[in-house]
């Protein structure tokens, strides 16, 4: 890296978004941080230095917000270079039969249609031969009694992906998703004491042993694949899913 290219990536005030947002910086490049945590936000930016990162408060449900945000982006930075569509919420865990409709429509419109505003009103401000990532899920390519609403939204944002990439082709723009197992966020931990009932660290365990390789990911192991998805290293690569999972999707 190190060419000083513009980013935006949403849910970048914790966990695997400010865990990119940190790389991106690290390397060069210039971060923008979008999310609902103003206070999160601010402090992100202050990590990561007022000269090379900037933020704006947006609920990805919102378009109006969203291209408000990405046009503070562009006049603060410039033509965007990536996306990383990282904006998630996880949902209640019930049968479908007992699953609230209302819920399952507002797991659907956060990453769905959250990701879709994004797309919609990042790609005309992207420079040609750019890369956007969308984070799914290890449960975007698989799935798990209970999580109707989360599983299929993030199968979902595979369709959306897949469309996307062929669209944006022709510009050079590359467009992938990834599909993170479990990983050390408290985005993680209520999933998993919610899904199981027990105490955080009992729940991690618990979780652990469904992962293959026995432990969760650190954000930090993520976030290398979405700079590596961001770099010239993975030129040729559009339209992919990769799963970045400890084996899970196996």
């Amino acid at each position: 890296m190190g060419d000083g290219r513009t980013v935006v990536i949403t849910g970048g005030e914790s966990g695997i978004g400010r865990a990119a947002g940190r790389l991106f910086v690290a390397g060069g490049d210039r971060v923008f941080l979008v999310g609902v945590r103003a206070d999160a936000l601010d402090d992100a930016v202050r990590e990561f230095g007022a000269e090379r990162a900037g933020s704006a408060v947006a609920d990805v449900t919102d378009e109006g917000a969203v291209e408000a945000a990405l046009r503070a982006a562009g006049e603060r930075f410039g033509a965007i270079d990536v996306i990383f569509s990282n904006a998630g919420i996880s949902g209640p865990i019930a049968p479908i039969p007992d699953y609230p409709a209302v819920e399952f429509a507002q797991v659907m419109a956060v990453h769905v249609l959250g990701a879709f505003h994004v797309l919609k009103h990042g790609l005309p401000r992207m420079r040609d031969g750019g890369s956007v990532v969308i984070n799914s899920s290890v449960v975007g390519l698989t799935s798990d009694p209970g999580i109707s609403g989360y599983a299929t939204a993030k199968h979902a944002q595979v369709g959306l992906m897949r469309t996307a990439a062929k669209e944006c082709a022709p510009r050079g723009i590359r467009v992938n998703t990834i599909h993170p197992g479990p990983t050390s966020t408290p985005f993680q931990d209520a999933i998993e004491t919610t899904a199981t009932g027990l105490p955080q660290a009992e729940a991690a365990r618990a979780f652990e042993e469904m992962i293959p390789l026995r432990r969760h990911a650190a954000p930090e192991e993520i976030a290398r694949t979405v700079v590596f998805l961001a770099s010239d290293a993975a030129s040729f690569i559009t339209g992919a899913t990769i799963a970045a999972d400890g084996g899970m999707s196996v």
